[in-house]
């Protein structure tokens, strides 16, 4: 956006905004997200799993958070956002999980998430990766092309295809910015966006499924 340009009114920050501010709270969420991982271990539940990781985020300076700690095992991890779990979902040997975190750092928001396994199911280690594959293979398009936010999720779904797996279309997407975000004109989904995403605004979501199993993966990253 050229600076006499006025914002898309989907892209709107506060007063407060800065990509770098961004940034620095996307890597430290990354930080934390890492350190939860390699906390947790085959026998926990996932309401024993959000207790040890919220620890983690006040280890890391990560003590608000403008949406809640989310942890999903095994079948779990089929589920979107806004699907609730009683908790009582354990950890297997075998397994796969996800982490969806939303903190704050220096009022701006940090969002990351990925997927993880235990044991060796090489199913479940494809997965994992295949939903970080796509994630870059979307964030590539994004980088090299005047691309809007929906023609960047119908790519999704081919890539999603071609690589073998199941995209969920009910995830898409949103914005992020300085805290709270949800005080400015609504953003909405970034897979609803017509106009090409700008840096340091929108989240990139992708959750796969398995064709025929009962397990997902998830990954989400910063577009900046």
């Amino acid at each position: 956006m050229n600076a006499d340009q006025s914002p898309h009114p989907r892209e709107v920050t506060g007063p407060a905004y800065t990509i770098e501010a961004m940034r620095k709270a996307q890597a430290q969420s990354w930080r934390a997200l890492h350190a939860m991982a390699a906390a947790f271990s085959p026998g926990m539940c996932e309401r024993e799993a959000i207790a040890l990781g919220n620890e983690v985020l006040r280890d890391h300076g990560l003590t608000q958070a403008w949406h809640p700690l989310l942890i999903r095992f095994g079948a779990d991890t089929l589920k979107v956002f806004s699907e609730p779990t009683d908790g009582s979902a354990v950890l297997g040997e075998d397994d796969i999980f996800f982490i969806d975190m939303g903190p704050v750092l220096d009022g701006h928001e940090g969002d990351a998430g990925a997927t993880f396994v235990t044991g060796s199911d090489p199913e479940m280690a494809a997965c994992a990766e295949a939903a970080s594959t796509l994630f870059e293979r979307v964030r590539t398009i994004w980088q090299h092309g005047e691309v809007g936010g929906i023609a960047l999720y119908e790519a999704a779904a081919r890539e999603a295809e071609a690589m073998g797996w199941l995209l969920n279309l009910d995830i898409k997407g949103h914005r992020v910015s300085d805290y709270p975000h949800r005080a400015l004109p609504p953003g909405g989904q970034l897979g609803t966006f017509d106009a090409v995403p700008g840096a340091g605004l929108w989240i990139l979501e992708i959750q796969i499924r398995h064709p025929t199993r009962p397990f997902g993966a998830f990954f989400e990253d910063l577009l900046a």
